[in-house]
C-alpha cells in the first residue's frame, strides 16, 4: 500500500514538474510518457487540481497563475501586465469601440481604459464589467450566455448570437499562446469562439500578452500569425522568437 502511494506521488510530482516547465500538460502525452492510461491522468488531474497546483481544461490541464508567481515575482509580473495594458491604453483614442475578452491582462487593460472618454465596450469578461460598469464616459455591455464562473467569462450560442450584432474599431485579446508554430491560441475551447468572432467583427486585432506566452501554445488555435494582428508584449520576452513572429508579418511592441 505504502509503496503504492508513493508511486502515485512520483507520478504527480512528475506532472507538476512538466507543468512548471512548459506551462500546460495533456492527457495523451502525459499517458504516453508515463506509462499509464489516459484515465490515470485525469485521476492524477483531478487530484492536484483539488490540491490547488493546476486547473483542468479540456484534453488537460493549465498552470495556476500563482504557480507562475512562484517562478516570477508578483511584482514583476504584475508591473510587466500594467506596462501593457498602459501601451494599449496609449493607441486607442476617446471615442473609440472595443471588442474585450477575458484574461489578467485585458483586466489590466479595463483598469486604464478609465481614463479615456466616450468609450463604448463589448465583452464577455465579468472582471472588465467590474471595473468599469459604472464609470462616466464609457460604456460597457456584458455578452449574455453560459457563464464559466471559475474563469469569470460568458461564452456559448447566446454570447455568439448577440455578439453578432455588434462591430467594433479594435478587437483586445488575452491569450495563451503565440508562436509561428502554433499561431494564437488558448487554453479555453468555450471562449474560442467568442475570441475568433471579435477578431472577425473588429477592424484590428491587439493581442496582449507577457513574455511567458511568447513561444507557447494552447489548445485551441484563434488565428495564423497575419498582419492584421497586433502584440503588446514586455521586454522579458526572448528576441529570437520575437522575431521570428515579425517575419511572419506580426506587428510588435515591445515595452
Amino acid at each position: 500500500m505504502a509503496d503504492s502511494k508513493l508511486k502515485i506521488d512520483i507520478r504527480r510530482n512528475k506532472i507538476l514538474e512538466r507543468l512548471r516547465e512548459t506551462g500546460v500538460v495533456r492527457v495523451t502525452e502525459l499517458s504516453r510518457e508515463l506509462g499509464v492510461t489516459p484515465v490515470t491522468v485525469r485521476t492524477d488531474l483531478a487530484s492536484l487540481e483539488q490540491d490547488g497546483y493546476l486547473d483542468r481544461v479540456q484534453g488537460g490541464a493549465v498552470v495556476k497563475e500563482r504557480m507562475t508567481e512562484v517562478q516570477e515575482t508578483p511584482a514583476k509580473g504584475t508591473e510587466e501586465k500594467l506596462a501593457i495594458a498602459a501601451e494599449t491604453v496609449r493607441q486607442i483614442p476617446d471615442g473609440s469601440t472595443l471588442f474585450i475578452n477575458s484574461g489578467t491582462t485585458t483586466r489590466y487593460v479595463a483598469t486604464a481604459l478609465k481614463q479615456r472618454k466616450g468609450i463604448n465596450i463589448v465583452t464577455n469578461s465579468m472582471a472588465v464589467v467590474a471595473e468599469l460598469g459604472d464609470v462616466s464616459g464609457i460604456h460597457v455591455i456584458l455578452l449574455g450566455g453560459e457563464c464559466n464562473a471559475q474563469y469569470g467569462y460568458t461564452y456559448g450560442e447566446d454570447a455568439k448570437a448577440q455578439l453578432g450584432r455588434y462591430r467594433a474599431d479594435l478587437a483586445i485579446l488575452s491569450v495563451d499562446g503565440v508562436s509561428v508554430e502554433a499561431g494564437i491560441t488558448t487554453f479555453h475551447a468555450d471562449e474560442a469562439m467568442i475570441d475568433k468572432m471579435m477578431m472577425e467583427r473588429s477592424g484590428k486585432t491587439m493581442i496582449v500578452a507577457d513574455h511567458s506566452k511568447i513561444g507557447r501554445a494552447g489548445f485551441t488555435c484563434l488565428a495564423q500569425i497575419s498582419q492584421g494582428v497586433e502584440l503588446v508584449t514586455d521586454g522579458g520576452c526572448d528576441k529570437e522568437k520575437v522575431a521570428r513572429l515579425e517575419a511572419q508579418g506580426l506587428r510588435t511592441t515591445v515595452v
